[in-house]
């Protein structure tokens, strides 16, 4: 370590600052200056190596002086951390904070900051006025201030709520006093309880919802929703389970004609319906069909002409054979289509063989006017695909037809990938 100021002023280019990255580094740096230094020091509770706490908080608050002397800060991101015991430092305090904040524009955080300061929301409230979005993972404690923050935001419009295990009326409560400026919505609950749904009637302007829940009972609020209309929403999108089918049929009634971008991975052939009958100007569709349910998605494809990709859910037997859906596809799918992704879940193997792939690709060459395709298979085990593999497995032969066709100008890519990935 030296005492030498850096030739460069890095600090100046960073926009984009996490409390996590810069107390990683530091822990990192002291751990590899103990080790070169052999002064390491075991704690008394474990035999794990550790490091001063004095040293910690030292170079932390240096390396926070270091930034609040910069001109101003976009995006700020600070999550619950293991070395809580360790980060205890209000740089909210710190001279040039006030000038450093003031502009912040997105916050990714944790509802609770004892790790930094247990005031840390209130005294950002008194600096930050101007943030559009904003990323709050719930924990059973709320720090106090954070409504205080909220409740100021004046021209917030983006909002993530991830797994909020806490009292249901301490997030009534702080939702209710959310500005009506919203324009996107994320909600995102692994647990089975209940959560209110109906604060999101007061946002008029809404042109994102996006609820990822894994239990049918977290939707048991949705009915309040199921006829509110939202003028301006144009991506809907359930990324686990969805609300019972009448109600998500009585809300495309009212809400579909707007939708450019809609995804479920429910299967339902009256949801189908709906989509061919109330969303006909999706660009982006990502739904399951079945088998016998071939005609619901020549009628999706009639209804839709403005698609441009389609993700097709397949999660069971029963569900559309590669051979027949591609067909479908490459016939009747609208002119725009660039897109196709067929989507696995974790107990299907795919059946689109060499043969079929190719032939799949000779018919998307005929279509007029030819557009290139991007051909993707999402799948849930993906070790069983290798594509530098020199085998002669099924999966390795449609790797290199997708590549052939590629060379040929048929089509953009062919691409194999983790539903991680997706």
């Amino acid at each position: 370590m030296t005492t030498k100021p850096p030739m460069f002023n890095y600090a100046s280019f960073c926009k984009d600052l996490s409390i996590n990255a810069v107390n990683d580094q530091i822990r990192s740096l002291l751990f590899n200056n103990y080790n070169d230094n052999r002064s390491i020091i075991v704690s008394s509770s474990s035999s794990s190596k550790t490091f001063k706490k004095s040293d910690y908080i030292l170079i932390t608050k240096e390396i926070w002086k270091l930034f609040m002397n910069q001109i101003t800060l976009k995006k700020f991101s600070f999550w619950r951390s293991p070395w809580s015991h360790m980060n205890y430092i209000n740089f909210t305090f710190y001279p040039g904070a006030k000038n450093y904040l003031k502009n912040l524009s997105e916050l990714n955080c944790s509802s609770d900051t004892s790790d930094i300061s247990s005031d840390f929301f209130y005294q950002l409230s008194k600096i930050c006025h101007n943030i559009r979005s904003l990323m709050i993972n719930f924990e059973k404690h709320i720090s106090k201030g954070l409504s205080d923050l909220i409740i100021v935001q004046k021209n917030l419009k983006y909002l993530s709520i991830i797994e909020p295990y806490m009292n249901c009326k301490d997030l009534t409560d702080l939702l209710s006093i959310l500005p009506d400026t919203l324009i996107k919505l994320y909600l995102c609950y692994g647990e089975e309880h209940y959560i209110p749904l109906s604060f999101i009637t007061k946002f008029t302007n809404l042109q994102e919802l996006e609820l990822s829940f894994n239990y049918n009972f977290t939707f048991r609020d949705f009915k309040k929703l199921q006829h509110v209309t939202f003028p301006q929403l144009q991506i809907l999108k359930f990324e686990c389970l969805c609300p019972t089918y009448e109600e998500l049929i009585n809300f495309l009634k009212n809400n579909g004609k707007n939708l450019k971008e809609f995804c479920t991975v429910e299967n339902n052939n009256s949801i189908n319906l709906a989509i061919a009958k109330f969303c006909p100007n999706l660009k982006k569709l990502s739904a399951g069909f079945r088998s016998n349910e071939l005609e619901t998605l020549r009628m999706v494809f009639n209804s839709c002409q403005y698609l441009e990709s389609i993700k097709i859910m397949r999660c069971d037997d029963a569900f559309l054979y590669e051979i027949d859906a591609l067909e479908l596809i490459a016939k009747y799918s609208p002119k725009s289509v660039f897109e196709l992704k067929l989507h696995y879940s974790d107990k299907l193997k795919s059946e689109l063989l060499p043969e079929i792939l190719e032939s799949f690709f000779i018919m998307w060459s005929n279509r007029v006017p030819q557009r290139l395709l991007s051909l993707i298979i999402v799948d849930f085990d993906l070790n069983r695909f290798d594509p530098n593999s020199l085998d002669t497995k099924d999966e390795n032969m449609a790797i290199i037809i997708g590549r052939r066709y590629a060379e040929l100008g048929v089509i953009r890519t062919f691409k194999i990938i983790d539903f991680l990935e997706d």
